[in-house]
């Protein structure tokens, strides 16, 4: 028989009461709420949706920018003529005219939208000696082409098929699933232009006789890549969830959205109040993953407790994943409101292999770089780079190069004109005009406008990994 007794009743306090209970007035920074013995009064209710509404608002933009930008991506190369069967490239190299997340002045790109719901099976020909990489419309990881993908960097046939596709598979390619129909193709040859022109885009389908490829030079087109922080972003997601099979998105992301009336299968149209929370919503979530990116509060992000460098990948992991399997929300959003595209070798510590990336828009005594006032930056001899580096300036509003008289706001060991000082250091110069015989190491900034600087590693070497070897900061001349 089993032991049973009658459980105590030591009563319940008046501190428990009160910790479980609701007051019948609350004074919040969104108004007071009024209460009748717990029951919201009429404008309580309406207090409490406006409230619940923007802060899933703010939530849903900080943790959807990576679809966004795709939208935004995908629209602006449309814009100059590129679409699924046609890759816009940078000849000889990306200038500031584009608006575009965090371009560089230094390497050949090529880009394409596939458009696997329209194309069916689409057969991808990746250059020998490329760094390419794939993301899907939510901007995930969906495959790595090149040096860092399965061909090695010997360039090889790639297959994508749609979600859900059941036909027959041929054999002689490398065979990708993304989750979504969309996918951005980011291509990177290390041989230039003339390599980067022996990609080929085209259905499966026409395997067997491949169509005449299309290419479109952007390098110096203004055109918008970049998405929306206002109404409009929440626009640019439903784009996404109208045009993606339900269950491309984790449930969590898609329940944010639904709750906004995000839904697949049905249109988008909130009415005048939801409106303007989600514009609302829009804008205080910009100013904080600003606030994010350039004062960030978790000490992951700085590379250096002294320093101000920064890296938007804490933990190093490409999903911003802790090694306790914990999503850095923060991180993901600051990297993804600056930059575009993600793969695993962008984070992995390789010596000599893939590219590394520090950012800072601070000088020495911690003040935002003004484009009116001259800095220096001293990057130490034996800068640890096996192939070369890049110094490069950004305009804070729209993270993309900044627009100056010289289309490229770089300087980087490519150029033969950089000169080192006789101890072997590189000093860059930085402001509106150039320090006198110093032009090759100068980078022109604008009065009336703040900037910010990236620096790049091609091939890092073991000194920046095990900080033996660390950049100075930007000071005031």
């Amino acid at each position: 028989m089993p032991h049973v007794n009658e459980a105590p009743s030591p009563g319940t306090s008046a501190e428990t009461l009160a910790s479980i209970c609701s007051p019948d007035r609350l004074e919040t920074v969104f108004g007071a709420m009024d209460f009748f013995d717990g029951m919201p009064l009429p404008d309580t209710v309406t207090r409490a949706y406006d409230t619940l509404d923007l802060l899933r608002g703010i939530e849903a933009f900080l943790n959807c920018v990576p679809g966004a930008s795709m939208v935004a991506m995908r629209r602006g190369l449309r814009s100059i003529g590129v679409d699924s069967r046609t890759i816009g490239y940078t000849a000889p190299r990306c200038s500031s005219a584009p608006v575009l997340l965090t371009g560089n002045t230094e390497t050949t790109y090529g880009m394409a939208f596939l458009a696997l719901d329209e194309d069916g099976p689409i057969v991808v020909e990746a250059p020998g000696n490329s760094l390419c990489v794939v993301n899907d419309m939510w901007q995930r990881h969906v495959t790595d082409m090149g040096i860092a993908g399965p061909d090695k960097g010997e360039g090889g046939r790639y297959l994508f098929l749609p979600p859900g596709y059941e036909g027959d598979v041929p054999d002689g390619y490398f065979v990708v699933r993304p989750a979504t129909y969309g996918s951005w193709v980011l291509l990177r040859a290390l041989g230039g232009t003339e390599s980067l022109l022996t990609a080929r885009i085209y259905p499966l389908s026409a395997a067997a006789d491949p169509p005449e490829q299309r290419f479109v030079n952007w390098a110096a087109s203004d055109f918008n890549t970049i998405h929306a922080n206002d109404f409009s972003f929440f626009e640019e997601i439903a784009t996404i969830v109208k045009s993606e099979a339900p269950g491309s998105l984790d449930p969590e992301r898609a329940g944010q959205l639904a709750a906004l009336g995000i839904v697949p299968g049905e249109p988008f149209q909130p009415d005048d109040r939801m409106r303007s929370i989600l514009g609302n919503a829009a804008r205080i979530a910009s100013g904080i993953v600003r606030t994010l990116a350039f004062k960030p509060r978790d000490p992951g992000f700085y590379y250096y407790p002294d320093r101000s460098w920064k890296t938007p990948f804490p933990t190093r992991s490409h999903e911003f994943l802790t090694p306790g399997g914990a999503r850095l929300l923060d991180s993901r959003a600051v990297f993804y409101y600056f930059a575009t595209t993600i793969s695993p070798a962008m984070v992995a510590a390789a010596v000599g292999i893939g590219s590394q990336y520090a950012y800072t828009a601070e000088d020495s005594t911690g003040e935002w770089l003004d484009g009116a006032r001259s800095y220096t930056l001293t990057l130490p001899s034996a800068i640890p780079v096996k192939n070369f580096w890049a110094v490069t300036a950004y305009d804070p509003q729209t993270r993309s190069l900044l627009r100056t008289d010289h289309p490229y706001p770089s300087v980087n060991s490519l150029s033969e004109d950089v000169r080192a000082e006789s101890n072997g250091d590189t000093v860059i110069h930085f402001g509106p005009t150039a320090p006198e015989g110093k032009d090759a190491n100068w980078v022109q900034t604008v009065p009336g406008k703040g900037w910010w600087a990236m620096l790049r590693l091609y091939g890092p070497l073991d000194s920046w990994f095990d900080q033996s070897w660390r950049p100075g900061e930007i000071e005031p001349a």
